[in-house]
């Protein structure tokens, strides 16, 4: 079985926006927020191991519906949640990006999907070196897990923390779990990742 090598390793935060993180706002997932601590520690483990992280922002226009099945499923998208250049469609300060880091917009769930992202993996650490995404965000069940699955269609292994991605339910982030972990990727604990990127990080320096 593969390990996670930082060498060959992007992290990729997945919707963590103010309308999807803070209480009382639109998309709230209370998940995700209380398990922000975990995913801090996710992305100071790859910053101090020089891992790319890369942020997505779920945005929908108010001059005319991008997302229009979204919205049908989904109602109260018709008037509020993750406006384009609003408050709401930020990134929550506890995870704010860093001047280098990477934002890919997109209009799916699936990060990939007629956005940027695969130009960015192919290229952000040299051509074609990066081959493993690290997966953490909200919501596990929908963006996460699209993201994830578009990832091994592109053949990028996939590391989906657990503990730093955020469902609607309980039952709804053990499924998902079980499918990534059966059919998509590997699926770990903050605490197995930051094992893993220390010990090659400490394997590389012996």
């Amino acid at each position: 079985m593969w390990r996670v090598n930082p060498q060959k390793t992007a992290l990729l935060v997945i919707d963590m926006q103010n309308d999807f993180v803070l209480e009382g706002y639109p998309m709230e997932v209370p998940m995700a927020r209380h398990r922000i601590p975990r995913m801090q520690e996710v992305v100071a483990e790859c910053r101090a191991a020089g891992i790319p992280v890369v942020y997505t922002q779920h945005i929908l226009l108010d001059t005319f519906n991008v997302s229009p099945l979204e919205s049908t499923y989904n109602p109260a998208l018709l008037s509020a949640g993750m406006r384009e250049s609003t408050f709401g469609a930020q990134v929550v300060d506890d995870l704010k990006p860093e001047a280098h880091d990477v934002v890919v917009v997109k209009h799916r769930y699936d990060a990939f999907h007629n956005t940027r992202l695969e130009n960015v993996l192919t290229s952000i650490s040299g051509l074609r070196e990066v081959d493993t995404v690290i997966i953490i965000g909200t919501l596990t069940e929908v963006c996460c897990d699209s993201t994830a699955r578009g990832a091994y269609m592109r053949d990028f292994k996939v590391a989906f923390v657990g503990d730093a991605t955020g469902a609607l339910s309980e039952e709804a982030q053990a499924a998902t779990e079980k499918t990534i972990g059966t059919f998509f990727g590997r699926v770990l604990t903050t605490g197995e990742l930051v094992a893993e990127i220390r010990a090659n990080r400490e394997g590389r320096a012996a």
